[in-house]
């Protein structure tokens, strides 16, 4: 009871039971923007090198930008790391779990280093994986691999939605990226909505038809 409101951080325990069962490396994935109404759902897969895992790994909601972006350059610069992504598009016609669950395989299909096993955060394993795998609630609060996974994944996905508000710049995508802001919900209103929109979301989604 005195430690039940404590926070996890995660650490290496779930990478370690995987290579003392014969599965070895160990891949963490994870994704980004599952909520937002625009952009793309981002994923990405890590294999840690044990011997030189970056400090301050936790799960990406818990840390600043700005420690976001100095562990995003450090697990580059460390470990093996793929990205994918799936757009609006591939949103509204499989549904964000599947298309979110689709990203985390390709992820971890583009690794350079074939992975023997992979922790996935969540409540599923992505389908047709290289090898087995195992979901982890609040993985990236529990698995250092998921966690520089969540890191790289958000981070990727930030740049991406700065970028889009450039080129979309009446919806101010680099101060939310794509999240139900009362600034997006205004913007959505004022001009309709843009190439980047998911419109299986409300408030794009028309379905409410009044009998």
């Amino acid at each position: 009871m005195l430690f039940e409101d404590a926070p996890l951080v995660p650490d290496f325990s779930l990478e370690l039971l995987a290579r003392k069962a014969g599965h070895w490396p160990v891949a963490g994935t994870d994704e980004a923007g599952r909520g937002p109404l625009a952009g793309p759902v981002v994923a990405a897969a890590v294999i840690l090198d044990p011997e030189n895992i970056p400090d301050g790994l936790n799960d990406s909601k818990q840390l600043t930008a700005i420690q976001r972006e100095t562990l995003f350059e450090a697990i580059m610069a460390t470990a093996e790391v793929s990205i994918a992504a799936s757009g609006p598009r591939h949103i509204d016609e499989r549904n964000i779990l599947r298309a979110s669950l689709d990203a985390m395989r390709r992820a971890v299909a583009g690794l350079s280093l074939r992975p023997a096993y992979v922790l996935a955060d969540g409540r599923d394993v992505p389908q047709g994986l290289c090898c087995p795998g195992k979901a982890v609630i609040q993985g990236d609060a529990r698995s250092v691999s998921i966690a520089a996974a969540s890191i790289i994944a958000k981070v990727t996905r930030d740049r991406m939605m700065a970028r889009a508000h450039q080129v979309f710049p009446l919806y101010g995508f680099n101060s939310h990226a794509g999240y139900a802001t009362p600034q997006h919900r205004a913007g959505i209103e004022a001009h309709g909505p843009c190439l980047l929109h998911r419109m299986s979301f409300r408030p794009m989604r028309r379905d409410d038809v009044q009998q």
